[in-house]
């Protein structure tokens, strides 16, 4: 027994041995060894609100790493580092075009430092930049709307603010925070007066673009009331539930548990279509659909593309006859994550808040609208809504 106990032991030991040694490089620090040397040969390359730099590594058996030092703006000082393995750092943060001094630096296992080797990088422009240049602020019913380009998908916050008083006191009302390629969002919950409103961007290093300014009067829009909607039994609507889960739930004013919402059954297919009758004829400005929290946020059988039609005289054989297009939407992540990864920001989004889809153009007036869901994210046969809310005027 004591004769395996010691082979064992024996083997133990020279694991350890062989671990303290890779690539012939030595593990351990020296505290009298000198700096290591300085890198050569470095390239750069610029890259929209950075550099990549590229180099050849001393061949120094004490180098640990190679850290690149440098200013984003006036006092802001930062560091990136790059271990011995690769020959490549990547410099990020810089909110300006300018050309800017770097200086890269050798650093050994006992943390000495060699002497800077110093170069200039000029970004190209960055994406709070790109976006800003991209941004579009136009009135709304109810408030105004944003749109934006974000071509890197670069994480981002892009500020909403109001004059307040008409003389510059401007006051934040929203930040929406996104990494997504494109979007946009809205602003609400005002009146008709006009008013100056501003937008600027914000990026993770805390470098701002310019500011928006624009004076916009806000469209009249009213939340249409609940209490006079049913369901339209056409023959070939998919309004049958899955279980308990009927279309009912679509307006009973709750998002909050699992047997609050509409499931449609597992034997249907998509496309799929409802009818709702609004019971009095309404102009739409837009329809808020609230996903479900729990298992279908932006994923399963949460909605993802779909049609909205209207009409004041549906035909009884449910056929399409006699009914208008009035709008085609996407559903929106704003943190561009793929599915099965949610950030707070989707949640208060498409569960809490709801999806907003604002229609582009003036509507005529109409009592029956149709929802047609042209793709679930990831179901081929039911879907799940939470809820609906409707925007627009009513027609007396």
């Amino acid at each position: 027994m004591k004769s395996l106990q010691h082979i064992v032991l024996v083997f133990i030991f020279l694991l350890w041995c062989l671990s303290c040694k890779k690539d012939g490089r030595i593990e351990y620090s020296d505290p009298n060894a000198p700096a290591p040397a300085q890198i050569n040969d470095v390239r750069v390359t610029a890259v929209p609100g950075g550099a990549v730099i590229t180099y050849k590594l001393p061949t120094d058996p004490h180098l640990s790493y190679v850290k690149a030092v440098y200013e984003t703006r006036p006092g802001n000082i930062r560091e990136t580092k790059a271990s011995y393995f690769t020959d490549t750092l990547h410099l990020a943060g810089f909110g300006d075009t300018l050309t800017h001094k770097v200086q890269l630096i050798s650093v050994g296992r006992n943390e000495k430092a060699s002497a800077p080797v110093e170069i200039s990088v000029k970004p190209l422009r960055a994406p709070v930049l790109t976006t800003f240049a991209s941004l579009q602020m136009a009135a709304t019913f109810g408030g105004i709307q944003i749109s934006f380009q974000n071509e890197a998908k670069d994480n981002l916050a892009i500020t909403v603010m109001l004059d307040s008083t008409g003389q510059n006191t401007w006051t934040t009302i929203n930040t929406f925070y996104t990494a997504a390629p494109s979007g946009n969002f809205s602003v609400r919950g005002f009146d008709t007066t006009a008013r100056r409103f501003a937008v600027f961007v914000r990026d993770r290093w805390n470098n701002k673009s310019d500011t928006l300014i624009k004076p916009l009067k806000p469209i009249y829009e009213v939340s249409i009331p609940k209490n006079t909607w049913n369901l339209l039994k056409l023959p070939t609507d998919t309004w049958q539930p899955y279980f308990n889960l009927t279309i009912d739930h679509l307006w009973d004013n709750r998002i909050d548990w699992y047997d609050n919402v509409f499931a449609s059954t597992n034997a249907s297919t998509i496309p799929q279509w409802f009818t709702i009758d609004i019971g009095k004829k309404v102009i739409l400005s837009r329809i808020i659909e609230h996903q479900f929290r729990y298992d279908h946020l932006y994923a399963a059988g949460a909605v993802k593309r779909f049609e909205l039609w209207g009409t004041n005289n549906p035909s009884p054989d449910g056929s399409w006859t006699n009914w208008e297009l009035l709008g085609t939407f996407n559903s929106f992540k704003p943190s561009g994550l793929p599915m099965g990864n949610n950030s707070a920001e989707d949640m208060n989004y498409a569960w809490f808040h709801g999806e907003d889809f604002t229609f582009d153009h003036l509507l005529p007036a109409v009592r029956y609208i149709r929802f047609k869901t042209l793709e679930a994210y990831d179901s081929p046969t039911a879907i799940v809504i939470a809820e609906i809310d409707l925007w627009g005027q009513i027609v007396p």
